[in-house]
C-alpha cells in the first residue's frame, strides 16, 4: 500500500483461480484472494498481497481507498466485507464507489466512559457494535463515537439516541438497542448464545468462489 495525499493505494492482481487448492496456494503464498464488485465489473476476481492488505483494513470499511488493478483501472472502493480465521485473513469483496453519490455502509461504534449504572453495580452490555449509516464516501467517519457515561441501571441507548455528524444519515432502525445496562441479577439470567451458534462461516464463504 502506499500514500498517495490522503488517498491510500493497494494494487491487486487479476485471478482465474477460483478452486479451494488454488486459493489455498495463493495464502501460503502471503496473497488474499479477493472480488471487487462495481458497475461493469460483474465480480472481478482478484488477489491482493495479505500485510499490505492488513494496513488498509486498520483504517476501517468506510475508508475509502485507490485499487490499482494490474493491466487495468484504478477504482476507488470501499471493503465491503472480510473474512479472517485465526488472525489470517481468508478473503475480502470491495465496492467500487462514486465520490459524489451516498453509500450505506456499517461503522464501528466506539464507546467512550463508563457507565453510571456500572458503578453501581449494575452490568453494562453491548448489542450492537455497529451502527450503519448512509452519506457521501468523504463523509463517512472510521468509527462512530459515544458517550454512554449517562447510562443508568434499567437506561438503553438506542441507535436514535447517538448523534451524527452533519453529512450523515442514520439507516440503521432508530429503535435499535445499541447499548443498556442491566440490573446484576437480570444480567446473570441472560442467556448468551454458545461459541457453535456464533461460530461464523468464513471458511464457506473463502472457498466457494
Amino acid at each position: 500500500m502506499k500514500s498517495n495525499g490522503k488517498m491510500a493505494q493497494l494494487t491487486a492482481t487479476p485471478r482465474t483461480e477460483k478452486k479451494g487448492a488454488a486459493l489455498r496456494l495463493l495464502r501460503q503464498g502471503g496473497r488474499v484472494p479477493a472480488v471487487v464488485y462495481g458497475p461493469g465489473l460483474e465480480g472481478a476476481s482478484i488477489h491482493v498481497d495479505e500485510k499490505e492488505m492488513l494496513k488498509v483494513a486498520r483504517t476501517g470499511r468506510s475508508e475509502m481507498f485507490n485499487l490499482n488493478v494490474e493491466g487495468g483501472k484504478t477504482l476507488p472502493v470501499l471493503i465491503k466485507d472480510q473474512q479472517e480465521r485465526n488472525g489470517r485473513l481468508l478473503h475480502v469483496d470491495f465496492l467500487q464507489i462514486s465520490k459524489n453519490k451516498p453509500i450505506s455502509v456499517s461503522v464501528s461504534i466506539d464507546f467512550q466512559g463508563i457507565a453510571a449504572g456500572s458503578k453501581a453495580g449494575g452490568v453494562f452490555q453491548t448489542q450492537e457494535t455497529q451502527l450503519e449509516v448512509e452519506g457521501l464516501p468523504a463523509d463517512l467517519p472510521t468509527s462512530i463515537e459515544v458517550d454512554v457515561s449517562g447510562l443508568d441501571i434499567g437506561d438503553r441507548l438506542t441507535a436514535a439516541d447517538i448523534k451524527l455528524d452533519k453529512g450523515l444519515t442514520l439507516v440503521t432502525s432508530p429503535e435499535s438497542i445499541i447499548a443498556s445496562v442491566m440490573p446484576p441479577q437480570a444480567a446473570e439470567e441472560e442467556p448468551t448464545a454458545s461459541a457453535e451458534e456464533a461460530e461464523p462461516a468464513a471458511e464457506e464463504k473463502a472457498t466457494e468462489e
